[in-house]
């Protein structure tokens, strides 16, 4: 038993938090567990152990008012795990990253899993890995913020900003950041991209062996790709360098980069629909990825934009919308929308606002496009206040779009 006798907290009630309850009851004894999602009232002094989800910020003065424990089920995950773990962090590409080094390694014929924020929660392979096996971990800033323990092979693909209506600030941020590299061994590996200064400064907290990618050097037909965007080439070097490292040849790694064609809600092919081709990027959370996005098109585009906020800094999005020639409309939603507005100037397309649900707002980007040109819903926002999250948004879309 990992845990005899103790008073046990978890904080939260996510898929996380489900996910530790779960293993809790079969790895305990005489142990009294408490579950909370919200703790306004709740004294944590009168727990041993707190375990918290993603959802409750490390840093919360709550957690300093407590002699106890503090841990996560991505902690708890990375103390008992037997196999070697590949962990991807960045403010954008984690997911396809992630799921690119794990369909690399299973065309090499190895036994690799994929968990995180993306795929099965993590506590649940714990029974089923050996010491030969790899997990695939796409990390978040809050999961890496209490590590004490780094992945086998670590992977940064940039570190822009995100989550500023959490964390404290843009350095408190790429701090959580670095704890992916800062405990590893020197026979660990940190694959670092060689483009962006804070990536490179992550060299400095290892003592692990660094390989650098860039998608300036990526050596592969490019013609081949599916993924779309120069940042799918950023996160395809990105694999190609995990993966090699993990064993998996060049012809396996080829066999996946030309026949992946991306994961669900990031810049995913919905339908065409009139000649006009619409593409769900419901991920895009932040003005990183909306600006990604614009860039991956040629086409004449109406872009849907905004959302809840999370303390992002749009004016670079805006100068980037004010500057694409083939951006003909832009379609304003949600809380931001107004915010964005004042950001974009000498603007010489349309700037479409009104829409109170997703039915209207696939109307209106109907109404603006004609054939050969493409819809993008790439919101740069979170989803809160006229979805569920953003998975729901995504769907939404697709829903409406398909019944065009």
């Amino acid at each position: 038993m990992q845990f005899v006798a103790k008073n046990i907290v978890v904080l939260g009630q996510g898929q996380e938090g489900r996910d530790l309850l779960e293993w809790l009851k079969s790895n305990t004894q005489k142990c009294r567990i408490k579950v909370f999602d919200r703790i306004k009232t709740v004294d944590l002094r009168k727990f041993d152990l707190v375990f918290r989800s993603p959802g409750f910020w490390r840093l919360s003065p709550m957690f300093k008012q407590t002699g106890a424990e503090i841990s996560s089920a991505t902690k708890l995950f990375f103390d008992l795990c037997p196999a070697k773990i590949i962990g991807v962090t960045g403010t954008k590409g984690k997911g396809t990253t992630t799921t690119l080094i794990y369909k690399m390694l299973r065309a090499q014929g190895k036994r690799a899993f994929i968990a995180g924020n993306i795929g099965k929660p993590m506590l649940k392979l714990l029974p089923r890995l050996k010491p030969d096996d790899w997990v695939c971990l796409e990390l978040s800033s809050f999961q890496l913020q209490d590590l004490t323990k780094s992945p086998h092979i670590s992977v940064v693909l940039n570190i822009t900003q995100d989550h500023l209506d959490i964390h404290r600030n843009l350095q408190e941020y790429r701090q959580a950041k670095t704890n992916i590299v800062r405990h590893q061994k020197q026979k660990d590996f940190a694959v670092l991209n060689a483009d962006y200064a804070t990536t490179k400064k992550l060299a400095a907290l290892t003592k692990a062996k660094v390989y650098w990618f860039s998608s300036k050097t990526l050596k592969i037909d490019r013609t081949k790709v599916k993924l779309r965007g120069s940042h799918n080439l950023e996160n395809i070097a990105a694999a190609m360098t995990a993966a090699g490292l993990a064993g998996v040849s060049i012809k396996n790694q080829e066999k996946i980069i030309y026949s992946f064609a991306g994961l669900e809600h990031r810049l995913e092919p919905v339908r065409t629909v009139a000649g006009v081709q619409y593409f769900n990027d419901s991920f895009s959370t932040t003005p990183e990825t909306a600006m990604a996005a614009i860039k991956s098109f040629t086409e004449p585009m109406a872009l849907i934009l905004g959302g809840s906020d999370k303390g992002s800094d749009y004016r670079q999005l805006g100068r980037t919308i004010s500057l694409q020639p083939n951006l003909k409309a832009v379609i304003l939603i949600g809380q931001m929308g107004p915010v964005i507005k004042r950001f974009i100037k000498n603007y010489h397309g349309l700037v479409v606002q009104g829409g109170k649900n997703m039915k209207e707002i696939v109307k209106q980007s109907q109404n603006l496009a004609v054939r050969g040109e493409v819809i993008v819903l790439s919101p740069a926002c979170a989803s809160f206040d006229m979805f569920k999250n953003y998975k729901d948004r995504g769907n939404q879309f697709k829903l409406w779009v398909n019944q065009l």
